[in-house]
């Protein structure tokens, strides 16, 4: 209700003082290790030395920067962690397209056309979306051993979409099925078949949660370190692995202001992904990701 002097001032109670609370402490638990990394990337050995963790840099240098993307070493390799990004892009952006298509063409098939036993096999997906990475490393590396795919850039990337295909077709599964089926009849009558259909009309309708799919999958794959290690092969290892290297290489001095340097680069895709998109995530998971 408002009056002629405005709305109303919302009263200050103790439960709205605990939420406020509650949020404030939350945030915290975020951002003070976000902000020890920021200002530790900027600050000289001779700063770190001193024990100021939490002080903002006397003369703030962009050098860990630097010699985080261009010299540190990952190894025996002292080329940056860029060798690491352009691998991670290198994988990313295969694996991100053929799982979200993937997972766009099999929950449009199991919304609308009820192929038999869609059931079971929707049930299957699920149950294949809860089972631990671990379980599945070792049949997978004899697979794609036989297949002579093991340690290359297509075997990785078949991966990605293998363990991205549950998660991906549950949402556009659960998307489709909260459209007007009379969409579909219609086309249906007009002679449209099953790629017209998802092509003319379904995937034009489906932005929000194209979205919300490649932030899914752009998180999940670029932060992944256990399938890169052990699929991707040397040629390919991305950027989580190559941190590791650096952060677990180190000789002599270790050098906390290039590790938070690269610890930051290597968080910077998937964050401006997020940052860029967050309004259409939203809309996206209210428009039916979360719908059964």
């Amino acid at each position: 209700m408002t009056g002629p002097a405005g709305p109303r001032p919302t009263p200050l109670t103790l439960s709205r003082v605990a939420i406020y609370a509650m949020l404030a402490t939350t945030a915290a638990l975020f951002l003070v290790p976000l902000y020890v990394m920021i200002v530790t990337s900027l600050k000289t050995m001779d700063e770190i030395r001193a024990g100021t963790i939490l002080g903002l840099p006397l003369a703030a240098t962009v050098e860990p920067w630097i010699k985080a993307w261009t010299s540190a070493c990952t190894g025996l390799n002292c080329e940056g962690i860029r060798v690491g990004f352009w691998n991670s892009v290198t994988i990313l952006v295969p694996s991100v397209v053929v799982s979200i298509a993937v997972g766009a063409v099999n929950g449009y098939a199991l919304a609308f056309w009820r192929v038999p036993g869609a059931n079971v096999l929707f049930t299957l997906l699920l149950v294949g979306a809860f089972i631990p990475y671990p379980v599945f490393v070792f049949p997978l590396v004899r697979i794609l051993s036989g297949l002579g795919l093991y340690g290359s850039l297509p075997g990785i990337v078949l991966i990605h979409t293998i363990f991205g295909m549950p998660v991906m077709t549950v949402l556009f599964r659960n998307f489709y099925a909260g459209l007007p089926i009379e969409l579909f009849k219609a086309a249906r009558v007009d002679g449209a078949g099953f790629l017209r259909i998802l092509v003319s009309i379904m995937l034009p309708m489906s932005t929000p949660m194209i979205v919300v799919a490649v932030i899914l999958q752009v998180t999940g794959i670029w932060n992944d370190f256990l399938l890169g290690l052990v699929f991707a092969g040397r040629e390919n290892l991305p950027m989580t692995v190559q941190l590791n290297n650096i952060v677990n290489s180190t000789q002599g001095e270790r050098a906390y202001n290039v590790e938070m340097a690269a610890t930051l680069l290597t968080a910077a895709v998937p964050l401006a992904v997020y940052f860029l998109s967050g309004r259409w995530f939203v809309r996206g998971i209210a428009a039916g990701a979360v719908k059964g």
